[in-house]
């Protein structure tokens, strides 16, 4: 293949690689099939260039989006062990969102929509998205994240406006669980969430029944994502007692941790934490990324644990003392 367009193309499209990841990640919520995505998105930039006139931005959100609607296809299909959870992303503490959460246009600026860049990578929101159809999910990312105009999110999508429209109605009803009780990673939020994140897991490793109790509501949930990789509770652990008894009895299993380092983790504040190699049930995870959700009253309402080798590959982890 020759000619300008294939000379220049693979350079031009790096100018888009930003976006073109953060919408990937919004659609999968894996960082490893984001890179997986983008990747194929310029292979086939590489095999089948568009045309000399269309412009190249719209082009690649087509061929990205597509990619990943056939992919979130197929993961329906498939039977996920246990718990579905995002991949931790590391989002940091400053005011500017990071390189993978910020989509930068190509003239400099940054696209935001109905939904904060930095909320729209949350836990919360990209478990609300798993309601939606993979359609739809691309049609709200592109115009309550992104900041698309309908004739954008058409254009991109080759959809008709009034069909865009249609779409994104109904996107939007099925976010209204999450709406009403949207998790805004506010300084006041993450401030109470490393709080009691940092409560819990002292607690746990000091033993203290009563420390942890304090922290954790009633009906606390307990979510592990160990996708049939390693040990893992296959349904969600519901209710005080039955939370704190499956901790107490992982961390006799495993030991004390070699490395704990707390992390601001998808906009809010997580923990990773690396353990010694098991010495007799090797189906034990090694590495752990932890962080929680609270309700109202400061407690917490939800316990994430993220256990799989995919989940975890793109997240620097702790290094043993």
């Amino acid at each position: 293949m020759a000619g300008p367009l294939h000379g220049g193309l693979a350079e031009a499209a790096r100018e888009h690689e930003r976006f073109l990841w953060g919408l990937c990640y919004r659609m999968t919520g894996v960082s490893a099939d984001a890179d997986d995505l983008v990747q194929e998105t310029y292979a086939r930039a590489l095999a089948s260039p568009p045309a000399r006139h269309e412009d190249l931005r719209p082009w690649l959100t087509r061929v990205a989006v597509n990619l990943a609607r056939d992919f979130l296809r197929r993961r329906k299909r498939e039977v996920y062990v246990g718990p579905w959870l995002p991949s931790p992303l590391d989002t940091g503490d400053d005011e500017v969102p990071p390189p993978g959460v910020e989509a930068r246009l190509p003239g400099g600026g940054s696209t935001e929509g109905r939904y904060a860049l930095l909320e729209s990578v949350s836990f919360a929101f990209l478990l609300a998205l798993e309601a939606l159809t993979p359609k739809q999910r691309a049609v709200l990312l592109l115009r309550d994240v992104f900041d698309y105009s309908v004739r954008e999110v058409a254009e991109a999508l080759h959809m008709s406006e009034p069909n865009v429209k249609v779409v994104h109605h109904r996107a939007r009803a099925a976010m209204a669980a999450y709406d009403s009780a949207r998790c805004v990673p506010t300084r006041e939020l993450q401030a109470r969430t490393r709080e009691a994140l940092e409560g819990f897991l002292a607690a746990l490793l000091s033993g203290d029944v009563a420390a942890a109790e304090a922290v954790l509501a009633s009906d606390v949930a307990s979510l592990t994502d160990g996708g049939g990789q390693v040990r893992a509770a296959h349904v969600p652990v519901v209710g005080l007692s039955r939370v704190l008894l499956m901790y107490r009895r992982l961390m006799e299993m495993r030991g004390a941790p070699v490395a704990v380092e707390p992390r601001m983790l998808n906009g809010l504040p997580a923990i990773v934490i690396v353990y010694p190699p098991p010495k007799r049930d090797l189906m034990l995870s090694t590495r752990v990324v932890m962080r929680v959700d609270l309700g109202a009253d400061g407690r917490i309402t939800q316990v994430h644990s993220v256990l799989t080798d995919r989940k975890l590959a793109g997240l620097r982890m702790p290094v043993p003392a």
